[in-house]
């Protein structure tokens, strides 16, 4: 979650079922509109309207940023997710208004913020502090934090659940995906039954705090003995199913460290990196969150502090193998075991390698190419990256091929991406080969640089651009 200036007031949170899908309503009428508008605009200019390009338009993205920003909840996070994911894949102005949804929603009001702390902690809750701040420091899609003094001195960070999140879950994801079917966006025939079945799961277990309060309590004592990373110890007397409260840590937001020396900003990206690959390899537990927000950084210390461990997930022995294999081609340079790895793991799928075989092939041959290049992986040229997507948007333009990998891949997939889209921001340069062939057990050829993969290079699998 990341730090507010000073705001507006708030807007109240839609807690019923009808509220919010008026608000549905609303929003696919407005997006309509603003596709008739867009459509009679171009037939003006003589031009032949497509779908796509009458949605995806800078108003219609502006109404879908503003309107699910206000509902929050799963709503506003499936946002965040495509938001994200989207990555350097979207034109800078989409990109721009798209990163809206990443930045902090509006807070509740004062007397909403009143009614759900009185439910949770009883009238009195206000003496059993010295000091609480009613202004939010961050307000995101599920939750906003709040800084406080106990009694006893301790200071606190407290996340407030949005009233009526948790039983909106269902039909937001449902409502999300039909407009994304009614847009044209998703084929029709594209079976995504079970990855909606997931993301609702994943969901309903980020809303149960307490679930929460116990991951980050066990990941901490995973980091125990690793003094790179902070991690927030939970405070159980203030804790609830709808109020998570922890200790105060102190940071800035990651995406400051931009203007960093060079070797900081690269040994940041390297922790990160290096962590990502931990939990996929050895700990078998993902944070699979990549929010920047969830990220802070002490200056002073050197230490990255680790926030929100609600989309926690153990890692299957299956998708590490999947993984170790994939990597383990690439560290190789054996491009068609990199095909058979990534088909066997089922982050490529039959039908797209049989129709465009060539274009993968090359796809495949210029991440292999790179990674015989000596010294750091440059996170900042995304040259590699340009030209992958270009050659990815031949193959994602063919819907017959279009592919659901495995839930598990697409959420870890997600933080890998992630990962590298930080690391991109932060202009890093890191030794990413020498990591992978570490938790991979693979002997890296003399003088080799990292492989892009997946990782590096910011592509998912099933040839996405981040």
């Amino acid at each position: 979650m990341s730090k507010r200036d000073d705001g507006p007031s708030g807007r109240p949170v839609p807690s019923g079922r009808l509220s919010r899908l008026g608000q549905f309503g609303r929003l696919a009428g407005g997006v309509a509109g603003g596709m008739l508008a867009e459509g009679a605009r171009r037939m003006a200019d003589g031009q032949r309207p497509r779908m796509r390009d009458m949605l995806l338009t800078p108003g219609n993205l502006l109404r879908v940023a503003d309107r699910l920003s206000h509902l929050r909840g799963a709503a506003m996070k499936l946002g965040q997710m495509i938001s994200l994911d989207a990555g350097d894949a979207l034109p800078a102005e989409l990109s721009e208004i798209m990163a809206r949804l990443r930045a902090d929603a509006d807070p509740m009001p004062p007397a909403q913020l009143e009614r759900v702390l009185t439910s949770e902690w009883g009238r009195e809750w206000r003496i059993r502090f010295q000091r609480f701040d009613s202004k939010p420091i961050a307000a995101a899609s599920i939750g906003q934090v709040h800084r406080a003094v106990t009694l006893d001195g301790r200071e606190l960070a407290v996340k407030i659940q949005y009233p009526g999140v948790r039983e909106s879950i269902d039909a937001d994801v449902d409502n999300v995906a039909a407009l994304l079917r009614v847009s044209g966006l998703m084929p029709p025939g594209l079976d995504i039954a079970a990855l909606l079945a997931e993301a609702k799961a994943q969901l309903h277990e980020e809303t149960d705090y307490r679930r929460e309060g116990a991951e980050m309590e066990a990941y901490r004592n995973r980091l125990a003995d690793n003094d790179a990373f902070v991690v927030p110890t939970m405070a159980p007397d203030f804790t609830t199913d709808n109020v998570l409260a922890m200790s105060f840590v102190e940071g800035v937001p990651i995406e400051d460290m931009v203007g960093a020396p060079q070797h900081e900003r690269d040994r940041i990206a390297a922790l990160l990196i290096d962590l990502t690959l931990d939990e996929l390899f050895r700990l078998r537990v993902m944070q699979t969150d990549p929010n920047f927000a969830n990220f802070r950084y002490q200056p002073s210390t050197g230490r990255v502090v680790l926030l929100d461990f609600g989309a926690t997930r153990t890692v299957s022995t299956a998708t590490a193998r999947g993984y170790r294999t994939l990597l383990a081609a690439g560290l190789a340079g054996d491009g068609e075991a990199v095909k058979r790895a990534a088909l066997d793991a089922g982050f490529l799928g039959e039908a797209a390698v049989r129709r465009h075989e060539a274009v993968i092939g090359q796809m495949i041959e210029l991440i292999v190419t790179e990674a015989s290049r000596a010294g750091p992986f440059d996170f900042a040229d995304r040259r590699m990256v340009s030209v992958i997507r270009d050659q990815a948007a031949a193959v994602a333009s063919d819907r017959e091929t279009w592919h659901v990998p495995p839930t598990d891949t697409l959420f870890i997939q997600r933080k890998i991406s992630g990962m590298a889209l930080l690391a991109a921001r932060l202009k890093a340069r890191v030794d990413v080969r020498s990591m992978v062939a570490a938790h991979v057990g693979a002997v890296q050829p003399r003088g080799a640089s990292p492989v892009p993969s997946a990782l590096g290079s910011g592509l998912e699998p099933g040839g996405r651009a981040d």
